[in-house]
């Protein structure tokens, strides 16, 4: 039996920002309601601890997230959640406390990546009273985004991108080195206790219109992640942000009926001869980070 170490659970395919490096899904504009939330959970349970409340869209727009986190934590789930932070303020009291809650990501390159910004110093003020607010009370882990380092793994000093968020997360955790002097070393940052600051490349999303990426590959989809989009369709990994490749849909099927087709088979086998057999994975530059 498979275990998924993530499951991404789209809660909904609507978001707030019309960022440039995310693109703007084609599908219908969903929100998961309570019920197909929950018998979601009840088919899954025996294949992961751990849900991720994204694909595409914002999580922190739908309205019953408070009672989708209270629900994960009776049937016994962890939840991840990933934002923009654009709404953390509005939602901080449908998250503080909750027991499912295990860690929320805050992908502040969205700020920059959105051609209509408001106040950047409320933005970061905003998320950094709630992750201060969080780690009160609570062991949840707070990562901080900055996903959109250049290919020399360096930041883009020229356009000064992240400066100011950076000079604020300093300030704010009172560190006693520079972020800048750290980036070259590695991806992650302890910058407090539970609270990380995490940089990579930005990537381009997969989509059949890509270039084919040539040489061997290899991929995690199917193997320790999967996700479920908001209308049920199942997909290999989080990035098949449109659908294509449509394994099945656990509203009407065997959860394990689908993960076991001969399609989901000859994914995992390909990639295990390094070799991508679907034509979007061929088409997805992240398959060759692994």
């Amino acid at each position: 039996m498979s275990e998924f170490k993530k499951f991404y659970i789209e809660i909904t395919n609507i978001c707030n920002l019309a960022c440039e490096f995310c693109p703007q899904t084609k599908r219908k504009p969903e929100i998961m309601d309570e019920q197909t939330f929950i018998n979601i959970l009840d088919k899954i349970k025996p294949y992961t601890e751990y849900i991720y409340f994204h694909v595409k869209g914002e999580p922190l727009l739908h309205k019953s997230i408070d009672r989708f986190l209270d629900i994960s934590y009776e049937k016994g789930f962890k939840v991840n959640i990933t934002t923009n932070g654009t709404l953390i303020k509005k939602a901080s009291s449908k998250l503080l406390g909750k027991k499912a809650l295990r860690q929320i990501n805050f992908s502040l390159h969205s700020f920059d990546g959105n051609k209509e910004n408001g106040s950047k110093d409320e933005y970061i003020d905003d998320i950094l009273a709630f992750a201060k607010e969080a780690r009160k009370d609570s062991d949840v882990i707070i990562a901080y985004r900055l996903w959109n380092l250049e290919k020399e793994n360096k930041l883009n000093f020229e356009k000064k991108k992240n400066n100011h968020i950076i000079r604020r997360l300093e300030e704010e955790y009172k560190l006693d080195f520079k972020i800048e002097e750290e980036i070259p070393k590695c991806r992650g940052i302890k910058i407090a206790e539970k609270v990380y600051l995490n940089q990579d490349h930005e990537f381009v999303w997969p989509a059949l219109t890509n270039e084919e990426y040539i040489g061997e590959s290899f991929c995690y989809g199917l193997r320790t992640q999967i996700a479920v989009l908001v209308d049920g369709t199942v997909v290999p990994c989080c990035l098949d942000g449109e659908g294509v490749i449509n394994l099945g849909n656990i509203k009407s099927e065997d959860f394990k009926d689908i993960i076991e087709s001969d399609r989901a088979r000859d994914i995992i086998e390909g990639f295990s001869r390094r070799e991508a057999v679907e034509e979007l994975c061929k088409k997805c530059g992240y398959r060759t980070r692994f």
